[in-house]
């Protein structure tokens, strides 16, 4: 939280203390900025948790905490509103001093965390080009990681790829009948996925092959060497362009552990579950069955953790899966991001988890909506997909066509080099700034967007804050403490001390979107106050603080493009 509701929110908890009737050592609920500025600059509601332990009602307690607050130089006024709200009147010095303090704080005030955290997340799958479906996961996921870094936890990023099954039974199939050698060396994830869809295709009239891939997967999977070394080269150019596409997206991962790390794990874990009685016997299969106690719905559904044929499945591998991130990292959470489809996936997979167990963890599945095109879903082997490529290069056509426009001056590099970061960041954006678990329906020009509440209007507000520092001939620019002179200033200032509070929201409900709401309103307040308050014209302390919320909002707005996967750019 900011300093200023972090100091408010302790002297609300000391005069909590001297109550009679709330438990010793009661601590208030965090004082939040006001959302409307008639009602002060910050508002407890803390009140209304604790009257019923005081034995009396919200308003009646609110007015014996307002009697008993300490006295604090930075409060004007502390009124008690409706039926027991504390709203806090702050001073302007207060105000200018306190953000001065946060401004020059490690990370910007916010609370730094420990332990571990497992961030699971993209997970493509091989053979197969990355398309328009995959951003959703990819950046969501980034952007979490991102921000639990920030805090202080140890990340490990896992890229769970889908490098192992039945897929590759029939991409085999398919290379040995119809592949062109010489599309592969100029494409390789190209003819890899022709053939895919042509087997799919074949499959129809010839049901046949479906049986022929089940056995090359078989023989894969017992180590054939023909086979593993199609499938290690399938993986290999796969690997490539996905790091290709990684690195343009700015996304890092720390481990990349796909399916096939797991294979000699999977018949332990099979033992291991029904050594426990966790799983048992069913029609030759073997199944962890579920009850009410389990979880609501799962009673009758078990999860299939091995087949009558002997293999495995997803179940089992994620199992495993958890079981190696326990023994390997040992994290406080684990998250999984990945769409909604796989909601009754998880809950089997985490309350299967519990029954043997495995608490060390918070085990949390992020699941977001699905991102589709105006006709309905996509397919791989349908072939109406958009590739995350083409996307990504249609952005930053777009972007570098603005910028050749606006600035037909700069080098051709340095325009490239811009491009590219608002291109991509746009692509980026256009995403994280929605609800993650509403469903989306594909739209370029939404997605590509360069105004509005958009990647580039925040990149260009971070410039312009970077270019009136240039322009005064601010070398080193630094934040100090100052009075407020106006209300847009005062509107700015308090809310810039909000970053930590943003930063938190991201973390405690996964939603990416918090974050933008958030920068999208600083853009919003510093675009007021830039065109109401000249800044290098204003002399003495008027301009010394006014230059203090130029580089404030600069810091701010860059840390927090940063948070999203977005580069900052000192012009546009």
């Amino acid at each position: 939280m900011s300093l200023i509701a972090a100091e408010l929110t302790e002297l609300v908890t000391q005069a909590l203390a001297q109550i009679e009737g709330l438990p010793e050592g009661v601590v208030s609920e965090t004082v939040l900025p006001s959302k409307n500025a008639q009602h002060g600059d910050f508002q407890s509601n803390t009140c209304f948790r604790l009257a019923k332990q005081a034995r009396t009602n919200p308003r009646a307690l609110a007015e014996q905490v307002q009697s008993l607050l300490p006295e604090h130089p930075g409060v004007e006024k502390v009124e008690v509103a409706g039926p027991g709200f504390l709203n806090f009147h702050v001073s302007d010095a207060w105000v200018g001093s306190t953000l001065a303090q946060q401004m020059n704080a490690d990370k910007l005030g916010l609370r730094q965390r420990t332990g571990c955290v497992v961030v699971d997340y993209s997970s493509p799958n091989v053979a197969k080009r990355m398309h328009v479906a995959h951003l959703r996961s990819t950046v969501i996921g980034n952007a979490l990681d991102r921000c639990l870094r920030y805090a202080g936890y140890h990340v490990v990023a896992d890229n769970h790829i889908g490098d192992w099954g039945t897929q590759f039974g029939k991409l085999i199939i398919a290379w040995r009948l119809w592949v062109d050698e010489s599309a592969f060396a100029e494409d390789p994830i190209g003819e890899l996925q022709r053939i895919y869809v042509r087997f799919a295709q074949e499959a129809e009239a010839r049901p046949e092959l479906e049986e022929e891939a089940r056995q090359e997967t078989a023989k894969l999977q017992a180590g054939d060497a023909e086979n593993r070394g199609l499938w290690e080269m399938f993986l290999d150019v796969s690997m490539k362009e996905f790091d290709q596409l990684y690195q343009r997206l700015g996304v890092h991962f720390d481990e990349t552990l796909g399916e096939s790390f797991y294979n000699d794990k999977l018949q332990p874990m099979v033992d291991e579950l029904l050594d426990s009685g966790v799983a048992q016997h069913s029609e030759g299969a073997v199944v962890v069955p579920f009850s009410t106690a389990d979880g609501k719905g799962l009673d009758d559904t078990p999860m299939l953790i091995r087949k009558k044929d002997g293999a495995a499945l997803y179940a089992t591998t994620d199992l495993a899966t958890v079981r190696h991130r326990l023994d390997t990292w040992g994290p406080k959470h684990v998250l999984y991001v990945t769409d909604t489809r796989q909601q009754l996936h998880f809950r089997q997979l985490f309350a299967c988890c519990k029954k043997l167990g495995w608490s060390d963890a918070n085990l949390v599945h992020v699941w977001f909506g699905l991102l589709s095109l105006p006709g309905g879903a996509m397919s791989t082997r349908k072939g109406n997909v958009i590739n995350l490529k083409d996307l990504l290069d249609e952005a930053v056509r777009r972007a570098r066509s603005v910028v050749d426009e606006k600035n037909p001056d700069l080098d051709e590099a340095v325009r490239a080099d811009i491009a590219e970061a608002v291109g991509v960041g746009a692509v980026r954006y256009a995403d994280l700034s929605q609800n993650p678990q509403s469903n989306v329906v594909f739209d370029w020009d939404k997605m590509l967007a360069l105004d509005g509440n958009t990647a580039p209007y925040l990149m260009y507000t971070y410039a312009r804050c970077r270019s009136l520092q240039a322009k005064g001939a601010i070398e080193n620019p630094e934040v100090g403490s100052y009075a407020l002179s106006s209300r847009v200033e005062r509107e700015l200032a308090l809310h810039l001390m909000q970053f930590p509070e943003a930063v938190n929201g991201v973390l405690k409900s996964h939603r990416p979107n918090l974050l933008c709401d958030y920068l999208f309103s600083l853009g919003t307040l510093f675009n007021r106050f830039y065109y109401e308050h000249p800044v290098l014209k204003a002399e003495g302390d008027e301009k010394a603080a006014r230059l203090s919320l130029v580089e404030s909002t600069a810091r701010v707005l860059g840390a927090g493009l940063q948070l999203l996967g977005i580069r900052p750019l000192e012009r546009m």
